[in-house]
């Protein structure tokens, strides 16, 4: 019962205290479950990330039931669940109860902004600890980079492109160049 705790007030303080999104609480949930807790390793994490990106619903949430479930099964899931949700829930109620124009506040409004560049700081800050965890291959390392840059020049020129295409591009190559350098199975059973 101890653990189910720890995991809901772990992910409760990461819900609480990360703006932006599940990008921005990456590099905060790596940090507290992989190098404080040790609930779970590096390679693991990235695969959660990978993982969790893939699958429907926020990649915070994904990430927080994998680490639950991890530790103490459905429960530890569930716990770790409510733990990342709750907090944003109730400040969202509270803000829709009490502050009918929250946003035209001007101090909300320049806080706001200021939070924009710290979203953008932690997501960057994830970004370059998965690259700098990520096996030393060049083939990866090209596609994330390729990936990065087109994205970069989409924004930049506004083009309309989804970023869904250049994943699928990306996962395709990357099936492509795994399927190439896998051994022939025809020629060493031929023997």
């Amino acid at each position: 019962m101890r653990l189910i705790l720890e995991l809901f007030l772990t992910f409760a303080k990461i819900g609480l205290f990360t703006f932006g999104g599940g990008y921005a609480m990456l590099s905060l949930i790596e940090n507290t479950c992989v190098e404080k807790k040790q609930w779970i390793t590096h390679d693991e994490m990235m695969n959660i990330t990978v993982i969790a990106e893939s699958t429907p619903g926020p990649i915070a949430i994904n990430c927080a039931t994998f680490v639950g479930y991890r530790q103490k099964g459905f429960f530890g899931a569930l716990a770790a669940i409510v733990g990342m949700v709750l907090p944003s829930f109730c400040i969202i109620f509270l803000i829709s109860m009490f502050l009918d124009r929250f946003l035209e506040i001007s101090w909300i409004a320049h806080a706001f902004q200021g939070i924009k560049i710290a979203v953008g700081i932690l997501i960057l800050d994830a970004a370059i600890r998965m690259f700098r965890k990520m096996q030393k291959k060049w083939t990866p390392r090209i596609i994330l980079l390729s990936a990065a840059a087109a994205m970069l020049l989409i924004t930049v020129f506004s083009l309309r492109i989804s970023s869904v295409i250049l994943m699928l591009a990306a996962g395709a190559i990357s099936l492509v160049l795994f399927l190439a350098a896998r051994p022939s199975a025809k020629g060493g059973d031929a023997a």
